[in-house]
């Protein structure tokens, strides 16, 4: 059995809202904390959490963004240097509120990105980085897949998906996602200054037919990193495995971390 706990964390900025998975027995084993896609929420991680609590015996730890999902709505769009501010500004509240000692960091798509800086910000207490489909740089097929996107989500029916999730906080959150990365002063940005400074064990997941970048993306995440690091490709995979892959994706998070016998 899993236990599941939610909760609200009043941040600097507004509300988060927190979701727990919690083993049934007893685990001195760090949490796994997950950090969503620009699109994503709690709530779109679906089943995930909960079957990789049983699989690790690992308390799971998933939280929606302030404007996205059931926490708080925000104002104004968010600067070029939206990830690094995760890491700088929301993540060391969330570790003080949640009363985080060691942890594992497992951050989809941009996710991934956050996940990165938070692991070199936070290289005593962060034991192992898992990035699945993150960026590592903005690739032409990022741009042209965001902007087809684009162009997808004007139907309101596929809309209506993002409403499902973020309520009155979905056009925010979709322009948010566009505007950013579609931005030509946000072509320059990448990993490549932070990786070095991850000094923890690394694991960069990526689908074959990932529709928002290469396998540029994890090889470069393995190179880039100063622990030791790896790149895994899923083959019939595209840039949601936790949903298109999720045994494989599940294995590969099962081997990584029992290889270090965290």
């Amino acid at each position: 059995m899993t236990h599941i706990d939610v909760t609200y964390l009043p941040l600097e900025g507004g509300r988060i809202f927190v979701k727990t998975w919690t083993p049934d027995a007893v685990s001195t084993k760090a949490p796994v904390l997950m950090l969503h896609d620009s699109l994503g929420c709690v709530d779109l991680w679906r089943n995930f959490p909960e079957t990789l609590c049983e699989r690790l015996g690992r308390t799971i730890i998933a939280y929606d963004r302030l404007g996205f999902g059931r926490s708080d709505a925000r104002t104004g769009r968010p600067s070029l240097r939206f990830v690094e501010a995760e890491a700088e500004e929301i993540f060391p509240q969330l570790y003080t509120a949640l009363g985080l000692g060691h942890f594992v960091l497992l951050g989809h798509s941009v996710g991934g990105g956050m996940a990165t800086h938070i692991a070199a910000e936070h290289s005593e207490a962060c034991e192992a980085l898992i990035t699945v489909s993150a960026q590592a740089f903005v690739e032409e097929r990022t741009v042209a897949g965001i902007a087809r996107a684009k162009q997808q989500f004007e139907d309101p029916a596929q809309f209506a998906r993002l409403t499902r999730y973020h309520g009155d906080k979905a056009r925010w959150v979709f322009d948010a996602w566009t505007g950013t990365w579609l931005s030509p002063d946000f072509a320059s940005w990448s990993l490549f200054d932070v990786l070095p400074q991850v000094t923890c064990p690394v694991l960069a997941v990526h689908g074959e037919s990932d529709e928002y970048g290469s396998h540029r993306f994890p090889e470069s995440i393995a190179e880039k990193a100063s622990g030791p690091a790896s790149a895994l490709i899923l083959e019939n995979c595209g840039h949601i495995p936790h949903r298109e892959q999720p045994e494989a994706l599940l294995d590969a998070i099962d081997r990584f971390l029992g290889s270090l016998k965290l």
